[in-house]
This record gives C-alpha cells, sequence and structure tokens, in this order.
C-alpha cells in the first residue's frame, strides 16, 4: 500500500500548487509575536517596568492611576478577580505595608513575548505574556518565594497604553 503523501503528491502539480499557496497565505496573515527590537515590544516592556519596577517593587503608587484602564480587571489563580480599585488598594496594603519585609517581582528578560492586536491593520492593542520570579526582601537580602506566568491584554486609545487586563496564573513555590 503507498503511503497517503504519494495519493497527493506523486505526479500531481496541482496539489503542489495548492499547498504553496496555502502555505503562503498562512504566513502572511498570521500574527506572529513582536520583535524584541520593535518599538510595541520596547514600549510595553516599559509598561511592564512601571507596573512592576516602579510600584510593586518601589512602591510609587501614583503612577498605577495613569497607566491601568478604568474598567480594568484582574484575575489571580489563588487571590481571585479584583478591580483597578481594589488591585491598587492591594497593593498599598499588602506589597507597600512593610518595607522590613518587601515582596519583590522581576521579570524573567527571555520569557517576554507581546502580540499585536489589530482591527482592519489599525493597532488597537496588545497581549504581552510572560514569566515572573517573586522575592522577599528582608535585610538588604533576597530571599526566592516563587514564580507564576502573566499574559496582559494592553489597549491603545489616543496614543497612550493602558493597561485593561490581567491574568496570574501557575503561581508555584520555589522548587528546592
Amino acid at each position: 500500500m503507498k503511503p497517503l503523501t504519494d495519493f497527493f503528491f506523486e505526479g500531481n502539480l496541482f496539489w503542489k500548487i495548492v499547498l504553496f499557496f496555502w502555505a503562503l497565505l498562512t504566513s502572511l496573515f498570521s500574527n506572529a509575536q513582536e520583535s524584541k527590537n520593535s518599538e510595541i515590544y520596547k514600549v510595553l516592556k516599559s509598561k511592564d517596568s512601571i507596573i512592576f519596577e516602579r510600584t510593586f517593587n518601589r512602591c510609587e503608587l501614583e503612577k498605577l492611576d495613569d497607566i491601568i484602564n478604568d474598567d480594568f480587571e484582574f484575575y489571580h489563580d489563588v487571590a481571585g478577580e479584583t478591580s483597578k480599585e481594589q488591585f491598587i488598594q492591594s497593593v498599598k496594603n499588602n506589597i507597600c505595608s512593610n518595607d522590613n519585609r518587601k515582596p519583590i517581582r522581576k521579570l524573567v528578560d527571555e520569557t517576554l513575548e507581546v502580540y499585536a492586536l489589530k482591527n482592519e491593520g489599525k493597532l488597537y492593542g496588545a497581549i504581552q505574556r510572560g514569566k515572573h520570579l517573586f522575592f522577599i526582601k528582608e535585610n538588604n537580602k533576597l530571599t526566592p518565594t516563587g514564580s507564576a506566568l502573566f499574559t496582559h491584554l494592553w489597549i491603545l486609545k489616543n496614543n497612550s497604553w493602558n493597561l485593561k487586563l490581567v491574568l496570574s496564573y501557575n503561581h508555584l513555590p520555589v522548587q528546592h
């Protein structure tokens, strides 16, 4: 019995042409990950830094209000669902309440991915995802506590990027 590929391709130019055009069209219209050198990647990595390095790690909470959308939603696999106001209060009361024992978040740079969202060719948003590590800072020493994955939905309105949705999941303790 002949292999199935022989049925479609052996001496059959039509199927070879169909396969070639299908491969060409899918490669032209697929949404690939943005290059790490692209403008959108750099802008959203900078926004990630504002949210986490400036607000989560340094507790500059005033930075959050301008970068988070009013209808912001946060879904956490351990802590549940949170609105914008609840999220800001949680960072203030839980993350930034004790300088002697401070949670710290670090992005794992090589895991960061950005995917542009377009409507009829016009950029309106992006999906950003990656992995981050968590630590506790005590006496100027960082102790690893765990890791998690994240997916962010960013919306571009009036040339400004705002965080609309966060999925924070797969929280795992440090593996010894």
